[in-house]
C-alpha cells in the first residue's frame, strides 16, 4: 500500500517493498474465515510471519514463478 509524502506542493508515493503486519491484518479480516484460518496455520507451521504468508499467496496466485509455500521448508539449512 502506498504511503504519501509531501514535497513541497508534490505529493508522492512510498511504495514498501514487502506487507506490513496492519496491512495484511487488514486483508485477512476481509476474507472467508476458512480462508484466513489456512493462512493463519500455515505461518504458524512454517514459523513465517502471517504477512509473509500471505504476501506468498498473492504472489505465487499472480506469479507461477514467484517465492511460494514448497519453497519455505522449516528446518532446512540446520
Amino acid at each position: 500500500m502506498p504511503r504519501f509524502q509531501v514535497k513541497g506542493n508534490v505529493m508522492e508515493a512510498k511504495l514498501q517493498e514487502t506487507l506490513s503486519a496492519a496491512d495484511a491484518d487488514v486483508i485477512l479480516r476481509q476474507l472467508p474465515e476458512r480462508i484466513r484460518v489456512a493462512l493463519i496455520a500455515r505461518a504458524a507451521e512454517i514459523d513465517y510471519p502471517v504477512e509473509a504468508v500471505v504476501e506468498m499467496a498473492i504472489a505465487s496466485f499472480l506469479d507461477s514463478e514467484a517465492l511460494g509455500f514448497a519453497d519455505c521448508k522449516p528446518g532446512r539449512g540446520q
